[in-house]
């Protein structure tokens, strides 16, 4: 492999290849400790698309695979590496090309970070709206690749809903280019979407256009607690079947409540579940919003509905939500899950994590996007107890089996990666599973980008 060396180091210069395995490590594998990982032979990070095109021509000559990777913030274990490869890493194509106001978009690198992306484009009074958990570290390169969400998903989408266009760099090094900057366009197929989500599988993507929206209003905030996730769960079927789209709609079970309180060493006044809303509509229309969903959560047999336009109390609110792992860590380690589920069975998918986590004999606490009915179950266990370590992996996948005995799908933004393959072929089943490898066979005929990830060839 000495030769690929020589030619990577050519295309980037040697400081941009990594082969010490003292620092390769680093580089290894995301935040999916359930994922396999291997050692790449190299880790390399272009600072152009010129030189992920020649990067991408020398792997390909010496038949080496190339796994994609921005800040490795994922939980799917995509952007592991597989022994021998080259870890390509995107985080020094940091531009942001351009922002348009008149056409309200963005054209960016890849390696441009969720939180500097927001702060840019809010100096020209506009918003970028996805909004990861680790938005302030994740890349846009990774929230595309995985079609990453957020918080405010319930209002403005996933990251596929904010992308206009994209350009690619293909297995055989060409640049492909798709989509466009008007509001509309529906000519030929819809490459953009269909890169957007595909992991890394397909190509590497190298800059993106992305829609923007006006700011919005500073956000009034609603809280409201229940003595029942089923009082909880009735809530959100309702407030989704009156029509009413707040800005962010978040739940917290039992447990999420008591590590959040014991976190933070405040009272958060909830028993079993605990539902966050905001309004970004400004003014009286958040007013009507608000006040629509406080009736609903009356209705259904909150305890205590609270409102409030103070920005700080309303961050302090938003907080809790966002504090729940880093809660969690008081106990150990954990493990998150992702499924969606229909939002009239949100209150069915936490009886059921208090089942299995019973059996189990693990903590595990529910917590996510009420909005879209996307959960984030998430299993405490002790790392250092290989015992621990299987009744957690055991728990994860019988969480995943429940989603889908739900009616939903086993992961709504966090990926497939190497962690889901096999629940993948069972959600699509065996036409979906050819028709995905008939499209990776077309544009990547040898297995360069990311095999082993998504799917088996």
């Amino acid at each position: 492999m000495e030769a690929l060396l020589t030619e990577l180091r050519a295309a980037v210069g040697s400081d941009a290849v990594l082969t010490d395995a003292d620092v390769t490590v680093a580089y290894q594998r995301d935040m999916m400790p359930l994922a396999p990982y291997g050692q790449p032979l190299a880790v390399v990070l272009p600072s152009s698309t010129e030189q992920v095109q020649a990067v991408v021509r020398a792997c390909a000559a010496h038949r080496t695979p190339i796994v994609p990777r921005g800040a490795g913030s994922g939980l799917s274990g995509a952007a592991n590496a597989i022994d021998g490869c080259v870890v390509l890493v995107t985080t020094k194509m940091n531009a942001i090309v351009e922002v348009d106001p008149d056409n309200r978009l963005a054209v960016v690198e890849p390696g441009v970070v969720n939180l500097d992306l927001r702060a840019a484009v809010e100096k020209h009074g506009l918003f970028y709206p996805p909004d990861p958990s680790s938005y302030d570290w994740c890349t846009i390169g990774g929230n595309l690749s995985t079609n990453a969400g957020g918080l405010c998903c319930v209002k403005y989408g996933v990251t596929t809903d904010s992308v206009l266009g994209v350009e690619v760099v293909l297995a055989d090094g060409s640049l492909l280019k798709t989509g466009r900057r008007t509001v509309k366009g529906v000519a030929g197929y819809d490459l953009t979407k269909l890169f957007v989500g595909s992991e890394g599988t397909l190509g590497v993507i190298t800059r993106a256009t992305l829609a923007l929206r006006p700011l919005p209003q500073a956000p009034s905030t609603l809280v409201a607690t229940f003595d029942t996730t089923v009082a909880a769960g009735a809530a959100v079927a309702r407030v989704v079947r009156e029509g009413v789209v707040p800005s962010l709609m978040e739940i917290m079970d039992r447990t999420s409540i008591k590590a959040v309180e014991q976190y933070l060493k405040t009272d958060l006044n909830a028993d079993a579940a605990l539902l966050l809303c905001q309004s970004d509509s400004g003014g009286e229309a958040a007013r009507r919003e608000l006040a629509a969903i406080e009736q609903v959560c009356a209705d259904s047999g909150a305890v205590l509905t609270y409102v409030t336009d103070d920005l700080a109390e309303g961050r302090d609110l938003l907080t809790a939500r966002r504090s729940v792992l880093m809660a969690l860590e008081l106990y150990g380690a954990w493990l998150t899950d992702d499924v969606c589920v229909p939002r009239n069975r949100i209150a069915d998918l936490i009886a059921g994590c208090e089942l299995i986590s019973a059996e189990a004999g693990l903590r595990i606490a529910v917590t996510g996007h009420a909005g879209d009915g996307n959960m984030h179950p998430t299993i405490v266990y002790d790392p250092s107890s290989a015992d621990e370590f299987a009744r957690a992996r055991a728990a994860f996948d019988r969480i995943l089996g429940l989603g889908l005995e739900l009616g939903g799908t086993i992961t709504g933004e966090h990926g497939v990666g190497k962690i889901k393959r096999e629940w993948l072929a069972t959600e699509i089943g065996p036409v979906g599973l050819r028709v995905h490898r008939g499209i990776k066979q077309a544009l990547d005929p040898g297995n360069l980008f990311n095999p082993g990830s998504m799917f088996s060839p």
